[in-house]
């Protein structure tokens, strides 16, 4: 039995449909690897265990600027959104100038996924991008001030559909700190939060404020290049506060003590008093027997802890049809979901190319 699962996929994933300001983004779709006897566990390495990141630590370990490219994704002919991603090529630069070598980071190499050592969280999937078009018509329920929302996305890697849901409750919400909105976000590797997931954030909020702000106007480099000073890190932080936006970080492997983790922060920003909705997100997170399973494990512990607290809860799961190779598929999903008594509903399906789908998930 191999003692190590890994696979290259090759191939563009998700296309720029509009403009980028920025080199072609780094992007995965898989392929047909070869067969291994096992996905899970990886021989000798234990997984990485559940831990909590605190926002503070991580913006004071920002770099000083970050490059990033526009995805324009194109919103099914119903206008678009513009979402930002950090460059890979800016994490390599960055990991070089810190003496870590950007080629020696898991998932800047060769290998878009090496199970129990980096979960793809780099890249970004095509199924995201479903999931984003998925979201798009029913964005309204930001809007909705009377009840506490809380998002969660496992296996966050670049965050696409927690960014654009971000920045739509920019305009949708009021700057009310009543209305509470805490985004949690959560990937196997530390590194990917701290080096692309919050940077992603701060650059969706840098967009949408530059205007606003002179101080982030003057941040911007016709480069595609947005300095991090302590002015904008402060002003990002204060702005979060100023809306009653909370963002928490976790990594790790999903188990018991990762759901423990989260619903502890939940419960710390939202309590329990307050009428509550929580949605949980995930794109290509179950492309294996292993990965099915502790995944949707794990949003039907968090969906069963909302439902006993009486609040509203559901999953939405974008995923290929099949992953060649390695055993998982949305198939398997929609059945184990149905096994464990979920309500399920196909949201969306794309039959072109490799064929993929958004599921809905609901516990009656």
């Amino acid at each position: 039995m191999s003692g190590n699962f890994s696979f290259s996929f090759s191939g563009d994933d998700i296309e720029d449909e509009g403009g980028s300001n920025s080199a072609a983004p780094n992007v995965s779709v898989p392929v047909q690897p070869q067969p291994t006897a096992s996905a899970f566990p990886v021989a000798g390495k234990p997984l990485l265990p559940a831990t909590s990141h605190d926002l503070h630590n991580m913006l004071a370990q920002l770099p000083s600027k970050v490059a990033y490219g526009i995805l324009d994704v194109d919103l099914d002919g119903v206008g678009n959104i513009q979402l930002p991603r950090r460059e890979l090529w800016d994490v390599r630069v960055q990991l070089m100038a810190e003496d870590q070598g950007g080629d020696a980071e898991p998932g800047l190499g060769n290998h878009d996924v090496k199970t129990g050592v980096y979960e793809g969280g780099f890249k970004s999937w095509e199924s995201s991008v479903d999931l984003v078009k998925v979201l798009s018509p029913s964005k309204d329920f930001l809007a909705d001030e009377s009840i506490i929302l809380t998002l969660i996305e496992l296996g966050c890697g670049t965050a696409l559909p927690s960014l654009a849901l971000f920045r739509w409750s920019l305009s949708l919400r009021t700057p009310q700190r009543n209305s509470a909105l805490s985004i949690i976000l959560a990937d196997y590797n530390p590194t990917v939060l701290q080096l692309v997931t919050l940077p992603n954030f701060i650059l969706c909020w840098a967009l949408h404020q530059r205007e606003e702000l002179p101080l982030l106007e003057n941040a911007f480099s016709s480069e595609g290049e947005l300095e991090l000073t302590p002015q904008v890190v402060a002003a990002f932080d204060e702005f979060l506060t100023s809306r009653g936006i909370s963002l928490s970080f976790f990594s790790g492997a999903w188990s018991n003590e990762f759901i423990d983790l989260v619903s502890a922060k939940k419960t710390a920003i939202t309590g329990n008093d307050t009428k509550q909705r929580t949605v949980i997100l995930g794109a290509e997170t179950i492309y294996s027997p292993f990965a099915l399973n502790s995944f949707t494990q794990t949003i039907f512990s968090l969906m069963k802890q909302e439902k006993e607290q009486g609040n509203a809860a559901e999953a939405l799961v974008g995923a290929k049809k099949l992953y060649f190779g390695v055993g998982g598929s949305l198939d398997d999903f929609v059945a184990k979901a149905r096994e464990l008594g979920a309500n399920v509903e196909e949201l969306r399906e794309e039959t072109e190319g490799v064929r993929r789908g958004v599921v809905r998930c609901s516990i009656p």
